[in-house]
């Protein structure tokens, strides 16, 4: 598997010095993510280069770069972990406590007259606390990334990561929450349970099929939001992808024949959406008979995978099987998709190569793209549920600022703020009040 990794090298500042380097790394078919120079000193330079790689299939590349003249492999950076010490996020008060009456008003005596008007009308808890701005980002750890069942623990970071993101990107509180639990009725419960202190739940690295389970159960339990991202937000990000892909290749989006390869999470909530969106033709490839059944409930059509590849115009994949995709498949005039990180089901230049009129990976295509603007508008709207109209809204919002910001961008810049807040605003304005 393919993960960051962060190599410190070293050269003589020489000319060509940098380059044989980067030479040996690209011989390894390494495509370099990022490089800093983090100091030079006595004539030598010490580089920080960002790599994805797989260290097993990669095992002899330090020791290329170590037989370079003017390089030296010195080791690792620890650059990932260092900003994890400690933890991502933290809650910090909202005003100022510094002086003893707003101590007294903030919390005893002067909290009691809040708590009171909030018994009597329950509806002021929207006006004097923090649930229209606060979401639980809960797993079990059941599926963690790429990384599978690798308990709720584990997984903090990643709950981490999402809170912050929602601090950073929209100004909303997320607040992570690990349960030792995997029986759905159970842990249908737990959530219920703990709901009140917060305005949304947003579902996160839950596995398929109980995922799907656990969010009916809690959207017909709660009124408020109930989001299982790895379904509904992977699902409007590549939705957007999808129109402007069809775009690009000249192609009507609801008429074409789509092929969803991979029905987890991500993949049967994208059907979902496809088929809410209009497109009538969409095709499902898994080696699971339930969920081939599932997708049929949704108006979809089960194949298997050379059928899909046969018949498909458009096809997905989110598998999490590293060159599952065969080159040899590849129709001329198809589009690829093909978004399990961080190794697709095929590469997209070889897809390409292959006859492709567009094809695309995963690194871009991320769910960091809805999940933030998604919670800010159905919290806003004090909307009891999403709907279709609301993801789709979010979808074709998605899709235009990724048009207008460049021509051949499938999806737009996930760190540009004002996408989050375009978002944000059209999915308050598709909840109908």
């Amino acid at each position: 598997m393919k993960i960051p990794e962060i190599l410190i090298v070293e050269t003589v500042h020489q000319p060509g010095s940098l380059a044989k380097v980067l030479q040996v790394i690209a011989d390894a078919g390494l495509t370099i993510e990022h490089l800093t120079a983090v100091r030079r000193v006595q004539g030598r330079t010490l580089w920080e280069i960002t790599l994805e790689m797989d260290e097993e299939a990669n095992h002899d590349l330090y020791a290329r770069i170590d037989q370079l003249p003017n390089a030296r492999f010195i080791g690792k950076s620890d650059r990932v972990f260092n900003r994890h010490r400690g933890g991502k996020i933290r809650m910090v008060a909202s005003l100022p406590i510094n002086t003893l009456q707003t101590l007294r008003d903030v919390y005893t005596p002067g909290v009691a007259r809040v708590c009171l008007a909030i018994r009597q009308d329950p509806q002021l808890a929207h006006e004097y606390t923090s649930i229209d701005s606060t979401v639980a980002v809960i797993t079990n750890g059941t599926a963690i990334l790429g990384l599978g069942n690798i308990g709720p623990l584990a997984g903090l970071p990643v709950m981490e990561g999402k809170a912050a993101l929602f601090s950073d990107l929209v100004g909303l509180s997320g607040v992570p929450i690990l349960l030792e639990e995997t029986r759905v009725p159970k842990v249908i419960e737990l959530i219920a349970g703990i709901h009140l202190s917060f305005g949304a739940i947003q579902l996160e690295d839950f596995a398929a099929p109980e995922c799907f389970e656990i969010e009916a159960g809690l959207r017909e339990r709660l009124r408020k939001p109930v989001l299982h991202d790895d379904q509904h937000g992977t699902a409007v990000v590549a939705l957007a992808a999808l129109i402007n892909a069809a775009r690009r290749a000249r192609r009507s989006l609801p008429e074409s024949t789509v092929g969803q390869i991979g029905l987890g999470a991500a993949g049967t909530g994208i059907v979902r959406l496809l088929r809410a969106y209009g497109v009538n033709q969409v095709l499902g490839a898994d080696r699971n008979p339930e969920a081939i059944a599932r997708i049929r409930t949704l108006g979809a059509e089960g194949a298997s995978l050379e059928e899909l590849m046969r018949r498909a115009d458009i096809v997905i994949a989110t598998t999490g099987v590293k060159g599952l995709i065969q080159p040899q498949w590849i129709r001329p005039g198809q589009v690829i998709l093909a978004l399990s990180n961080p190794d697709p089901e095929i590469e997209p230049h070889v897809a390409r190569e292959h006859g492709a009129a567009f094809a695309a990976d995963g690194k871009g295509i991320n769910n960091i793209l809805a999940f933030p603007g998604l919670f800010k508008g159905a919290l806003a709207a004090r909307a009891p549920q999403f709907t279709d109209a609301m993801l789709m809204a979010a979808a074709q919002t998605l899709a235009e600022l990724a048009s207008l910001a460049q021509e051949d961008a499938l999806v737009p810049d996930p760190l540009d703020k004002t996408v989050h807040e375009r978002v944000a605003a059209a999915v308050q304005a598709a909840y109908p009040s």
